[in-house]
């Protein structure tokens, strides 16, 4: 028996890995997120259990514990689990968490990679994160913060003074606040910039 982590990619349903879309058809269960892509459940069997653990921007949602008793559950009674994530596991998705906790209750678990919003959805834009010479890095970071700390969750004074393209996740709430202190950081207010929503899906608007 085993759980795998998968990583459905940022909105396409074509963009899932083949081996993303293979375990998709031999799973038992799947756990999913809110997913963007709803047609990726149309790979699986008839009589495959779909659990939806989706979290819904001020609705309802389900406690991250409460997705970890579901994998260790479903990891010790099914063969084949699939825990489908959006995007990539291990950027901003809480794959590391869900890993861990596998692990400490022994259950064999691994991660299938999926194609990041941060750099797909700008491509689709026909914004590159790395150009020769103007553009020789780039910086994933978060836009969310945590609500239950008044601590910056992200030091944008030190962001605005790594240079190359930065990409912001999950900052539309707060953009206004960061834009302010990444110019009190440093960075240029005639900096270009593009907002990008309904990432990689026919309705992308950059």
């Amino acid at each position: 028996m085993t759980v795998y982590l998968v990583g459905a990619g940022p909105g396409d349903p074509g963009l899932i890995t083949v081996r993303g879309a293979e375990l998709l058809g031999m799973a038992e269960v799947v756990i999913h997120d809110r997913l963007s892509a709803v047609e990726l459940l149309e790979l699986c069997s008839e009589g495959t259990i779909l659990v939806n653990v989706g979290k819904t921007p001020g609705g309802p949602t389900v406690p991250q514990e409460t997705v970890n008793e579901l994998l260790v559950q479903y990891g010790r009674s099914h063969s084949v689990v699939v825990r489908l994530k959006g995007g990539d596991p291990f950027v901003f998705a809480r794959g590391a968490e869900e890993m861990a906790v596998l692990i400490d209750a022994d259950i064999p678990a691994e991660v299938v990679p999926g194609i990041t919003s941060a750099l797909a959805v700008p491509a689709y834009g026909g914004v590159p994160a790395t150009r020769r010479f103007s553009a020789t890095s780039f910086t994933v970071v978060t836009g969310h913060t945590d609500p239950r700390t008044d601590a910056p969750a992200v030091r944008w004074d030190h962001i605005a003074k790594v240079g190359g393209t930065i990409i912001i996740l999950m900052g539309v709430a707060n953009i206004a606040e960061i834009s302010t202190a990444l110019i009190a950081g440093g960075l240029s207010p005639a900096t270009p910039v593009a907002a990008i929503r309904w990432g990689t899906r026919p309705q992308q608007q950059t």
